[in-house]
């Protein structure tokens, strides 16, 4: 879709203004202003999008405008069923997703889209009430969540199931699926500066990443070939279809000031206390452990609902590894020497979440030597 910002006008706009105000984001406009993207527009745009864990720039681009339209279902307003080749999605399949969880079912996390897991829950769910078990929710099924009481309280269900399954993993790496995502690719360059491209860069990043990590028996997968650019929906599709523990998605930055720089590391989270927990831990753990290899300027680990971290079910973690607009930062990302410390470090880090803090060293003194030590020792003694 065209990217709508302030000074437009249009039709495109009077829709952006009428979901605004449903959302009490915004107030009428002057006589005749109804079609402006004007200041109180952005700053309405702007407010929205920090509620739901977007990119706070009030530029309405495929993203937010999916955002808005999602937040205008109330669960009640549609039946809902699984679609597959389009998904049905929005707050109501969310709602749906957080009441089957708070009732002791596991649709996964509350993404807000209808997908298989979501139908098997809800299955289980019409099943164990004596409803017929069509994975459809109507009416009467809708009533039958109004009426039950809570299974689970005091705690957030979904968020310990990611964590006994991270438990249950183990410390080893050996036999752990990794999808790593390079980000664009094919056509779509990325950031382009000063004749350094994006692509190329998460893409050489991306091989050295998924070497190390099969030659400590990760079963690494690249989410793209080099000349090719799935959608973040094809990446989300190519991970779930390989059952993946992780998904680890490498990109480079970009800002209009020559000043901005810095790591920031990114995982699902949409703002109104949804998130994963696993994710987030992890997205931590590489901003820690790749801040005190690189001494990059530190922009944070935040939650976002982007496509790719929202529609993977396993945990997935985008990097943003400095800013290709940035003299120094570029200087940094062009060194192959550079790139294996931050290949190095993601490692390290996937490794620290499985051993859940025992046996551990400092941040920043793990080594791919010490990983492979790990895993070798291990699988020595297991032999035994």
């Amino acid at each position: 879709m065209q990217l709508l910002r302030r000074g437009d006008r249009g039709t495109a706009v009077v829709e952006i203004r009428t979901m605004l105000r449903g959302f009490g984001l915004l107030t009428a406009g002057a006589p005749g202003a109804e079609d402006q993207f004007d200041l109180d527009v952005e700053q309405g745009v702007q407010a929205f999008q920090q509620r739901r864990g977007l990119i706070t720039d009030g530029i309405v681009g495929p993203d937010t405008y999916r955002a808005l339209r999602e937040a205008g279902w109330t669960l009640g307003d549609r039946m809902l069923a699984l679609l597959v080749s389009a998904p049905m999605s929005g707050d109501d399949v969310g709602q749906l997703q957080t009441r089957l969880l708070e009732l002791g079912y596991d649709p996964g996390r509350p993404s807000g889209v209808f997908d298989d897991r979501t139908e098997q829950a809800l299955r289980a769910f019409q099943g164990d009430y004596g409803m017929a078990s069509d994975g459809v929710c109507g009416p009467a099924t809708l009533r039958a969540l109004r009426q039950l009481g809570r299974k689970v309280t005091g705690g957030r269900p979904g968020l310990l199931r990611e964590q006994e399954l991270l438990r249950r993993a183990g410390p080893r790496m050996r036999g752990k699926r990794i999808v790593v995502d390079p980000g664009h690719g094919g056509l779509d360059r990325g950031v382009q500066a000063s004749g350094v491209c994006e692509a190329d860069l998460v893409w050489d990043l991306g091989r050295r990443l998924v070497g190390r990590m099969s030659a400590t028996g990760m079963e690494a997968l690249l989410s793209r070939r080099e000349d090719t650019c799935p959608g973040e929906a094809e990446r989300a599709a190519f991970a779930n279809e390989a059952n993946a523990d992780l998904v680890l998605s490498l990109h480079t930055d970009a800002n209009r000031s020559m000043y901005a720089q810095g790591l920031a590391t990114f995982h699902f989270g949409n703002g109104s206390g949804a998130t994963s927990t696993v994710g987030e831990a992890l997205a931590g753990l590489i901003q820690r452990e790749l801040l005190t290899r690189t001494a990059m300027l530190d922009c944070g680990s935040q939650g976002r609902t982007w496509e790719l971290l929202r529609l993977t079910r396993m945990p997935t973690v985008r990097v943003e590894i400095g800013y290709l607009t940035h003299l120094g930062d570029r200087q940094k990302l062009t060194d192959p020497a550079f790139r294996d410390v931050v290949a190095e470090g993601i490692l390290v880090a996937v490794k620290r979440l499985y051993l859940l803090g025992q046996n551990d060293q400092p941040t920043g003194t793990f080594t791919f030597s010490d990983v492979l030590a790990h895993e070798i020792g291990r699988n020595q003694t297991q032999a035994i």
